[in-house]
């Protein structure tokens, strides 16, 4: 048999049948070179198989303890009262505001309005509308512990 096919049943197979075992051995017997390959690879397998590798506990350790270092920050960061103001929320509300009515003075918007009539003036409001509805919710309840204070509710 040729060696490549030995060298191939001993790479492949972990536990061969019999009669493959014994045509390797007849093999190996006559064969010195396919001999000292497959006890190079047996000798690999062997290390392989009894971690070559030990496992790095301290690595782990280490970055575990980052990890729950991070998650506390992270609860820090969240808990302390800060963010943008009461006076940044009602900044940007009075912002949006002047941005959605000037909207409708631009030159574009004279435009598609004479061209698409009333059929662009109902997206136009309900996209006005879901955003000032997002706007407040947001403002709400990211300031309901101050509100439900001022107005004693």
């Amino acid at each position: 048999m040729e060696c490549s096919k030995i060298l191939d049943m001993v790479y492949e197979d972990d536990s061969m049948p019999l009669l493959n075992q014994v045509q390797v051995w007849a093999h190996t017997f006559f064969c010195s070179a396919c001999a000292q390959k497959i006890k190079i690879y047996e000798a690999a397998r062997l290390i392989m198989k009894n971690d070559f590798f030990q496992p790095a506990e301290s690595l782990e350790n280490s970055i575990m303890t980052k990890v729950f270092a991070e998650e506390e920050q992270a609860k820090e960061a969240f808990a302390t009262p800060g963010g943008i103001s009461t006076r940044g929320w009602v900044i940007a509300g009075i912002i949006i505001l002047v941005s959605f009515a000037s909207a409708f003075f631009g030159l574009d918007f004279q435009n598609l309005a004479s061209e698409w009539g009333m059929s662009f003036m109902l997206p136009m409001g309900i996209t006005i509308g879901i955003v000032l509805t997002t706007y407040g919710a947001l403002f709400i309840g990211s300031h309901l512990k101050e509100l439900s204070e001022r107005f004693g509710l």
